[in-house]
């Protein structure tokens, strides 16, 4: 693997200290961090994590939101699943690795999916897989068994002996459990909690003992904040309670959700999260890069750590930028990104 060096305003550590920086990378680690001589016009930031995909809902792009969610995408015959099974599996193979391009172009390294399907579903997108961006594939219906898949993606808990022997099963192979729960209303949570999941999806609807367990169990909270109000399951900014869950301690992540709905573009969902739940730029960079823990890595800038990161070019901005990380999230984004770098390999650079 060669040494690259790069160079511009990096933020680094787990507060994002910006400083203007010349960055070492040998052998997919970032050996050296040493002040700059000059200022590049980069800034560099912690490549995203994607906590929250359906990248199979590519095939159904824009789809009318014309009906009750449930009736969307609620298995099993909720309108995607119908159009999954009715879609070719060289057809979805190519529809998931047009979106996992789509993400490493725009910053991110690393996606949570929730893959429908079963073994084969799980296989589908190992199959799509590019180099260079890391799925942490969380099968059902068998699928979450396969070595292909880091454990157990469920739509809802709902109490059945089959959805409670899967987690079971999943925890006794070492492997992952995650489960949507409080997105259009409350009756799933409680369930969801009896699972003793590792992930929690959506979380809109959480009350106050909700969060308080969330946090005293050490459950993270995958946030999906542009989904919710486009598909109706909020209209306001107490929901997802996302105040509440950081001043509870809790492990906040951030995802898109389904393709057919929403782009998985991670910068996105960092300026509409600022911009309507009022959170802090490096809040919202922790949430949005915190998912690498799922792949057991990081993105975090510092000496000695993986080299996954997201190269922007600050279009001139930073010198009239009081905050450079707000510039970076909310008026840059991903049309800015010009280099993608996963383990210290550069997966994308703009041409």
């Amino acid at each position: 693997m060669d040494n690259i060096q790069l160079t511009g305003t990096a933020f680094l550590g787990s507060d994002f200290r910006p400083e203007n920086v010349e960055l070492t990378i040998n052998n997919g680690v970032i050996t050296d961090i040493s002040p700059a001589r000059g200022n590049s016009g980069k800034l560099i930031l912690p490549a995203f994590f994607n906590a929250h995909t359906h990248i199979g809902d590519t095939v159904a792009l824009d789809t009318p939101i014309d009906r009750p969610l449930k009736e969307l995408v609620a298995p099993p015959d909720g309108l995607k699943h119908v159009i999954l099974r009715e879609t070719s599996q060289d057809k979805l193979i190519s529809a998931m690795r047009h979106t996992m391009e789509f993400m490493v172009q725009g910053g991110t390294t690393g996606f949570a999916d929730f893959r429908e399907g079963g073994a084969a579903g799980v296989s589908a997108i190992s199959s799509a897989g590019i180099s260079g961006i890391t799925p942490v594939i969380l099968g059902r219906d068998g699928g979450e068994l396969t070595a292909e898949s880091a454990g157990l993606g469920l739509s809802n808990a709902h109490r059945l002996d089959s959805e409670i022997e899967a987690a079971a099963a999943a925890k006794r192979a070492g492997k992952l459990v995650a489960v949507h729960a409080g997105e259009g209303g409350i009756k799933d949570i409680e369930p969801a909690f009896e699972l003793e999941p590792d992930l929690i999806i959506h979380a809109t609807n959480f009350r106050p003992q909700d969060i308080r367990r969330a946090a005293d169990e050490d459950i993270a909270v995958v946030l999906c904040p542009r989904s919710n109000w486009l598909l109706g399951v909020t209209d306001s900014a107490k929901k997802p309670p996302v105040r509440e869950l950081l001043d509870a301690g809790c492990r906040v992540y951030l995802g898109t959700d389904n393709v057919m709905f929403v782009s998985p573009d991670m910068a996105a969902e960092c300026a509409f999260l600022m911009t309507v739940y009022k959170t802090t730029p490096e809040e919202t960079l922790s949430m949005a890069s915190g998912g690498f823990s799922l792949a057991g890595t990081s993105s975090v800038i510092e000496e000695g750590k993986p080299a996954n990161l997201c190269v922007m070019d600050d279009a001139g901005l930073l010198s009239l930028s009081r905050k450079p990380l707000t510039t970076a999230l909310t008026r840059l984004g991903r049309g800015y990104v010009c280099q993608t770098v996963s383990n210290g390999e550069i997966i994308y650079s703009e041409k």
